[in-house]
């Protein structure tokens, strides 16, 4: 049977041109940490499709082991399939330098976090079900609801949607790579980097059972309880203890502008609507009017 080509593979012309040759050093591919590094993946790779995070050959994780060497996933191969040998190794402008399969066409996504964010080691994508539906939609889950999800998460941008496997795809990411770690891919998937390939797939989990706790909070039909400005700093000051970099924590830790604080009880005003049912609402009128009635006699 041939092999079926990449449809998202995109030539050289397509992405700026001929190649420059390459000045990653190709012997860090057969090195005892790449070694580790390869195993690591692949059992994320394992994880990602048992927990039906990816499907057919779909998602793609990333390792920065040099400063400008990546090792990653190769296109067309299921993540349960994968062995070390079929790992990849490219530099940051995406030419391969190492492995006999062809590297996946969504590494550029990858390789442009590590160019922002020189402290990142690691990324994975892949396609959630429950987050997957929030980026079809183009709306983020609301935040300031779990401690996990603030703690290792946070609130999460929405990238637009370019064609996977694109320059330009990769170019999306850029600008939220440093004070972020998780991102929506519109109609697409999501996209999570840490300091090790397992804490990237760690903030997928999160990310995924979070979107689902929130999908399932609002259709039980009460209102969802957001924590204060008060809260919403002391939950902050836990993220800031593990190192893990925030939007709405400067340099010294302290909480910047785009923090909910002020903001937060008029979001919590809007979110809390209510849709009442006619019995409901027949009832709570009744209520205020008895209510405004006895006012009156009292009088």
């Amino acid at each position: 049977m041939p092999m079926m080509e990449d449809p998202f593979s995109v030539p050289a012309s397509r992405t700026g041109g001929a190649r420059r040759p390459s000045t990653a050093d190709a012997r860090l591919f057969d090195t005892a940490e790449a070694e580790a590094v390869k195993k690591e993946i692949c059992a994320v790779g394992k994880k990602l499709w048992l927990r039906q995070y990816v499907d057919g050959n779909g998602g793609n994780i990333s390792y920065r082991i040099g400063e400008n060497e990546v090792i990653c996933t190769p296109t067309m191969i299921s993540k349960y399939d994968i062995t070390p040998d079929d790992l990849c190794m490219v530099d940051l402008d995406g030419n391969q330098v190492a492995g006999t399969q062809k590297r996946t066409s969504e590494v550029f996504l990858h390789l442009e976090i590590y160019k922002a964010a020189a402290e990142v080691k690691a990324a994975v994508h892949c396609h959630p079900p429950h987050a997957t539906a929030h980026a079809i939609v183009h709306r983020a889950p609301d935040y300031l609801t779990l401690p996990e999800f603030e703690v290792f998460v946070g609130k999460v941008p929405v990238l637009p949607f370019v064609t996977p496997g694109t320059a330009a795809f990769g170019k999306t990411v850029a600008p939220f790579a440093r004070k972020h770690n998780s991102a929506l891919l519109a109609n697409h998937g999501v996209m999570c980097w840490a300091d090790t390939v397992t804490h990237a797939e760690w903030y997928v989990e999160v990310l995924e059972t979070y979107c689902w706790s929130m999908l399932i909070a609002k259709q039980l039909g009460g209102p969802v309880h957001y924590f204060t400005p008060e809260q919403e700093a002391g939950v902050l000051d836990i993220r800031r203890r593990y190192g893990i970099t925030d939007h709405r924590l400067d340099e010294a830790g302290h909480t910047e502008c785009d923090c909910a604080g002020e903001q937060l009880p008029a979001a919590r005003e809007e979110r809390q609507a209510v849709e009442l049912s006619e019995a409901q609402f027949e009832k709570l009128a009744k209520t205020v009017k008895d209510a405004v009635l006895n006012a009156m006699q009292d009088k």
